[in-house]
């Protein structure tokens, strides 16, 4: 994997997520928080699925834009590919000495089942609906839930698998929870990542 031309030669900083969606949701918490993260030397990388982080962690390790100041890798995850996460930092060895350390000390964060569900929580359901209701898509929303598969569902579940029912759904609304949640009620994972790498 060559990351020539993805990873800027001032990054110290490489933040890893799994999709676009939760870079969108990164950027835009940063940017809401004041936090200019190209100026911080903080790039986030989406490795189009977490089985990919042992060849982005090589490739970063070894890109050659890097310079002789050591580059910082750290991310987020879901806790059901935690394993994905230790063997990638175990091919590059840079998992933490101790099995049992968090793997927060080394700079990732784990969310309970993935991001776009830790906003969902974070917001609340009823206000999820609200910010879908102004972007237009109510009727959209609806018609999901009447589906016989979603009739049991929490409505969780059903805002969840709306926003993965249409290309580029799930970005944009990354961002646009990203942008909505309070600050107070940020999921922890998120907050802790930002702390982490600015």
């Amino acid at each position: 994997m060559n990351l020539a031309g993805i990873l800027a030669p001032s990054t110290s900083t490489a933040v890893l997520v799994e999709g676009e969606s939760d870079r969108a949701a990164v950027e835009a918490l940063a940017a809401r928080q004041g936090l200019p993260l190209a100026t911080l030397g903080v790039q986030v990388v989406a490795m189009g699925g977490i089985t990919n982080i042992g060849h982005h962690l090589v490739a970063l390790l070894d890109s050659p834009v890097r310079t002789s100041q050591p580059l910082r890798i750290g991310g987020l995850y879901d806790a059901a590919e935690e394993r994905f996460v230790i063997k990638g930092l175990d091919r590059v060895g840079l998992r933490p000495e101790s099995a049992r350390a968090s793997l927060s000390a080394h700079g990732f964060f784990r969310c309970d089942r993935d991001l776009e569900d830790e906003l969902i929580r974070a917001l609340g359901a009823d206000a999820v609906i609200e910010l879908i209701t102004a972007e237009g898509e109510l009727r959209s929303l609806e018609r999901l839930q009447g589906q016989p598969a979603q009739r049991d569902r929490t409505t969780a579940q059903q805002l969840h698998r709306f926003f993965g029912s249409k290309g580029g759904r799930k970005e944009y609304y990354g961002r646009r929870l990203a942008e909505a949640v309070p600050l107070d009620r940020v999921p922890q994972p998120l907050a802790g990542l930002l702390r982490w790498a600015t």
